[in-house]
C-alpha cells in the first residue's frame, strides 16, 4: 500500500477554477462546490495544498488566503511561498532594483520572438500586465523552434512555456488555427522545480505527493509526485495534451473536468491509499 497522501499540488485555472475563474462553478458555469470539497477533504486528512499556478504574486497569494493554506508557487514556478518567506527560482535574474520581468525584456529576447513571429504571438492583454516575472504571450508557435531561435541570439538564459489554450485573443490572430498562452520566463524556472522546492523543504517524499493540472507545463510534473492527475477539460479541449499523456506512465486522466475533477482526484487518491481503492 502506498504511504500516506501528504500534498496536492494544484492549479488554478481552468484546473480547480471553473467558468469564470470561479471556485463554485463547474466548466459549463453551473454551480458546484466539489472544488472546495475537494480542498476540505485535504485539509481534513492533513494533506497539505499548494496552489502552483501562472499568475501574479498577488493573486496567488490571495488565492492561498481564501483557500487557508501556507504556501503557494507563482508566475509558474518563478518563486515559492513557504509560510510567508520567499524563495526565488529564477536563476540568474533576481528582483532588485529592476524586476525579473523588465531584465528579460532588457535582453531583447521578449522583442525578438515579438518581430519574428509577428502576426503569431503578441502579448496576453491584459494578463500580461503588472506581472514581476514572466511575459505573458498568446498565439501559436513552436517551442522548440523558439528556443532554437532564443539560443541562437544568445538568449540561453530564458525559454518560452507552453501554457495550454488561450479564451481570449486579439482580430489579429483570428487566422491561426487555435490559440495557445505562452510565457517568456528564466530558463530554469517552472512550475515542476516549484513543486521539487516545495518537496525538499517539507521533507516530502515523491510517493507521499500528488498535482493535478490541465497544461503541457502541469504535466511535466509528473517526475516530481507519484500521480499526476489531468483534469478531462485539458485533453478535451487541446490536443497537445492528448499527444503527450501518453508518454507519462504515472498519469491519469479524471471524468470529469475542472473542481469536480480535482475532486474526483483528491477522493480517489484518499481511498486508494487507506486500501479502499
Amino acid at each position: 500500500m502506498p504511504p500516506p497522501l501528504r500534498a496536492l499540488y494544484v492549479d488554478l485555472d481552468a484546473t480547480l477554477l471553473g467558468a469564470g475563474a470561479s471556485l463554485v462553478h463547474d466548466g459549463d458555469g453551473a454551480p458546484s462546490t466539489q472544488g472546495v470539497r475537494a480542498i476540505e477533504a485535504c485539509l481534513r486528512a492533513g494533506v497539505e495544498v499548494v496552489p502552483v499556478t501562472g499568475r501574479r504574486r498577488a493573486e496567488a497569494r490571495e488565492a492561498a488566503r481564501l483557500l487557508g493554506v501556507r504556501a503557494y508557487v507563482f508566475e509558474a514556478g518563478a518563486a515559492v511561498v513557504l509560510d510567508g518567506e520567499e524563495h526565488w527560482l529564477t536563476g540568474p535574474f533576481l528582483p532588485g532594483e529592476r524586476t525579473v520581468h523588465e531584465q528579460i525584456a532588457a535582453t531583447g529576447a521578449l522583442g525578438l520572438l515579438l518581430d519574428r513571429y509577428a502576426g503569431r504571438l503578441e502579448e496576453h492583454e491584459p494578463w500580461h500586465r503588472g506581472r514581476e516575472v514572466s511575459h505573458v504571450l498568446r498565439g501559436l508557435v513552436d517551442t522548440a523552434e523558439a528556443a532554437q531561435l532564443l539560443a541562437e541570439h544568445g538568449h540561453g538564459t530564458v525559454r518560452l512555456l507552453d501554457n495550454g489554450p488561450a479564451s481570449r485573443w486579439s482580430p489579429d490572430l483570428d487566422g491561426l488555427e487555435r490559440v495557445r498562452v505562452y510565457h517568456l520566463l528564466p530558463a530554469g524556472a517552472s512550475k515542476a522545480q516549484g513543486v521539487a522546492f516545495h518537496r525538499r523543504a517539507r521533507a516530502l517524499a515523491r510517493e507521499e505527493a500528488i498535482a493535478v493540472g490541465d497544461s503541457p507545463e502541469d504535466l511535466a510534473c509528473a517526475g516530481q509526485v507519484a500521480t499526476q492527475w489531468i483534469v478531462a477539460n485539458g485533453p478535451e479541449r487541446d490536443p497537445r495534451m492528448r499527444e503527450l499523456i501518453p508518454a507519462q506512465p504515472n498519469v491519469r486522466v479524471t471524468g470529469a473536468g475542472h473542481g469536480p475533477g480535482v475532486y474526483e482526484a483528491v477522493v480517489t487518491e484518499l481511498a486508494e491509499r487507506r486500501g479502499g481503492g
